[in-house]
C-alpha cells in the first residue's frame, strides 16, 4: 500500500493536499509519527485544520474520532486534543501500521511480536498434532505449496503464504483463544513476516522447516511439530538480529 499523503498547508503549492476523508485520517497519523505533532502536544484547532486543508470540520471531526479509537489522540473538552504516548497506540491496528509503516514497525515491535510467537506457536503446534482436521492439514499443506512455488525474490506472494500458514495452525490448534489472537495481530505478524523474509536471499530453510510441521501434524507426532514451530522462531530470532 502506498505510504500516506504527506500532511502540508494549502500554502505550499510544491505538494498535494491530502484528500477528505481516509486520505486526511492517514495524512494525520503520519504527521503525528513523524513527530510534526509530538506525544503530549495539543493539535491545532478543528477550525485551523479546515482552513489550513481545505476540507470540512466533519471530515476533521471524523478523522480525530478515527484515531481516538485508535488510542492515538485524546480529546479533552474545552482543552483540544491531545497527542497520547505511542506506548497507549494500538499498534497492532492495521490501519495504523499501514498509515504508520516502517516508523512504528521497528525493531521493539518486531521482538514483542516475536515474544508473543514464542509464547503462542509451540503449544498451538502440538494442540494441532492431535486436533487438527485433515481439511485443515490440506490447507496447511496448500499454503506450505505456495512458499515453495513463489517465484524467487518475489517477497509479496512468499510473505503472503507464509501469513496464512501461520493463520491455519492458529486454527488448527482448536483453540479459540488463540484464533482470536490471530485476528488481533495478523497485520503486525505480517510485517514482521514480510521484514524477516526480506532480510534473507533464499527461502529455501523456512520452507524446509515450515514442511517439517506440516509432516509432523500428518503423522500426528506433537513433539515433533513443537521443535518444528521452535526452529521456525529461532529463525526468526536470527532475522530479527540480521535486521537490528
Amino acid at each position: 500500500m502506498p505510504l500516506a499523503p504527506t500532511l502540508t498547508p494549502r500554502t505550499n503549492a510544491s505538494r498535494p493536499r491530502p484528500r477528505v476523508g481516509r486520505d486526511f485520517v492517514a495524512a494525520l497519523a503520519r504527521a503525528i509519527v513523524e513527530g510534526r505533532y509530538p506525544e503530549g502536544s495539543t493539535l491545532p484547532r478543528e477550525q485551523d485544520l479546515c482552513g489550513e486543508f481545505s476540507i470540512s470540520r466533519t471530515v476533521v471531526r471524523e478523522a480525530l474520532k478515527t484515531l481516538e479509537s485508535k488510542g492515538v489522540v485524546r480529546s479533552r473538552a474545552r482543552a483540544g486534543t491531545l497527542v497520547r504516548s505511542r506506548a497507549e497506540w494500538n499498534l497492532l491496528d492495521a490501519d495504523l501500521l499501514d498509515w504508520m509503516g516502517d516508523a512504528v514497525v521497528d525493531a521493539e515491535l518486531l521482538a514483542a511480536v516475536l515474544e508473543a510467537r514464542r509464547a503462542v506457536e509451540p503449544f498451538a503446534a502440538e494442540l494441532a498434532a492431535a486436533r487438527a482436521s485433515l481439511a485443515e492439514i490440506a490447507a496447511l499443506h496448500a499454503a506450505w505449496e505456495a512458499m515453495r512455488d513463489a517465484e524467487p525474490h518475489d517477497d509479496d506472494a512468499f510473505t503472503a503464504a507464509d501469513a496464512e500458514f501461520h493463520r491455519i495452525l492458529l486454527r488448527a490448534s482448536g483453540n479459540r483463544v488463540f484464533v482470536q489472537l490471530s485476528g488481533v495481530i495478523d497485520a503486525a505478524l505480517t510485517r514482521a513476516l514480510d521484514r524477516a523474509n526480506r532480510s534473507v536471499e533464499s527461502h529455501l530453510h523456512t520452507v524446509e522447516v515450515h514442511g517439517r510441521l506440516v509432516e509432523a501434524l500428518r503423522m500426528r507426532d506433537a513433539p515433533a511439530a513443537r521443535r518444528a514451530s521452535e526452529e521456525m522462531l529461532d529463525t526468526a530470532a536470527r532475522d530479527l538480529r540480521r535486521l537490528a
